[in-house]
């Protein structure tokens, strides 16, 4: 076994735990005493440390300020019953931060770095754990270009952080979902399957002027002809159309491969379920719909793990859907968040201990 990386730490004069509500928590409000950062300069990662969360400098010059070149991962860390601390497949996360990083043209994070050193801020965080039913400790890994220039060009150093903090649900009823035919996502060839900031910049038009009519969240259609269904904002989207739970494909590389999706996927399969990955488009959805056929629609991801959709609307068509009688996705909800509180046994090896 290779021996863990052993991180410098500066720890925090004063901690801020007194300062968070847990009977409150929301999602992304607080944050925890420390944070991991390391930098990138002349092909070599350096400065690998923690150190109280704080403001950074900077000066207007940076490049990410104005090229965007910036990738990001999110993770979640639990407690136990027994008070053990597990991240689920964090391996899963590294990996896919380092295929956004090949994708943006920046350097790929080490395996020390991001997993021991993960583990070790959470550890020195521990403390910042919530023990409520679907809260957890909220993980944010970012990469950023740090480079004065002003040439268009990928950068010549890179910081990475790591934060931590304290979360409830992300969502905290179902959703209610805007088709969006006018603005694009992503297309073929573009970065929809990388973690980059520039897509959610891109995003936040189209989700402002559903939250206008409403809504909370879009549902994003292809580039090409506005037919095919893609993923929503802020979650990989499912339908179960009779007796098949259906997701997009990833194959045209626009739409994220999120872990919670994969996760899904094979827990679908071992519970004996027909699963689809493949193209859908709206007027499957809308025809399926029409004939009583569509029985459940749920978005899934890091924050949301199971988000039902008690509503979608396409066009003038608003579909609406029974919440209360989405019991493949509801059963299964409960079965990733009781996986991820260590109640399954692990039987997917997918937990890591911290």
């Amino acid at each position: 076994m290779v021996e863990a990386m052993q991180i410098p730490v500066q720890q925090i004069k004063e901690s801020k735990l007194g300062q968070v509500d847990f009977s409150n928590l929301g999602f992304g409000k607080y944050f925890s005493d420390h944070m991991l950062e390391a930098d990138w300069e002349n092909g070599v990662w350096k400065n690998v440390n923690i150190r109280p969360y704080q403001e950074l400098g900077f000066l207007p010059a940076l490049s990410v300020l104005h090229y965007s070149q910036t990738i990001f991962e999110g993770q979640k860390a639990h407690k136990d019953e027994n008070g053990n601390i597990h991240i689920f497949r964090p391996h899963e996360n590294w990996k896919r931060m380092n295929r956004s990083a090949a994708r943006m043209a920046m350097p790929e994070v080490p395996e020390e770095i991001f997993i021991d050193g993960m583990k070790q801020l959470i550890e020195l965080d521990k403390g910042f754990i919530p023990s409520g039913y679907d809260e957890s400790l909220y993980i944010r890994p970012f990469l950023f270009a740090t480079e004065e220039t002003l040439g268009v060009k990928e950068s010549s150093s890179y910081k990475f952080l790591i934060l931590t903090g304290p979360v409830g649900s992300y969502f905290s009823a179902p959703a209610r979902i805007y088709v969006e035919e006018k603005f694009t996502r992503a297309a073929p060839g573009g970065t929809g399957a990388a973690k980059t900031g520039g897509n959610y910049a891109a995003s936040l038009l189209s989700s402002a002027e559903a939250k206008k009519q409403g809504y909370d969240q879009v549902l994003w259609m292809d580039a090409l002809e506005h037919k095919y269904v893609q993923e929503v904002g802020a979650m990989n989207i499912m339908f179960i159309i009779g007796d098949t739970i259906i997701t997009p494909d990833l194959t045209d590389g626009t739409i994220l491969n999120g872990i919670t999706r994969m996760s899904l996927l094979d827990i679908f399969k071992d519970k004996g379920y027909k699963v689809e990955e493949r193209r859908i488009s709206i007027d499957e959805l809308v025809a399926a719909y029409e004939a009583g056929q569509l029985k459940e629609v749920f978005g899934c991801g890091t924050a949301a793990t199971i988000s039902h959709v008690k509503e979608l609307k396409y066009k003038d068509l608003v579909m609406e859907f029974d919440v209360d009688t989405m019991k493949i996705s509801a059963d299964m909800k409960k079965f990733l968040l009781d996986y991820k509180e260590n109640l399954h046994g692990d039987p997917y090896g997918w937990l890591e201990r911290v």
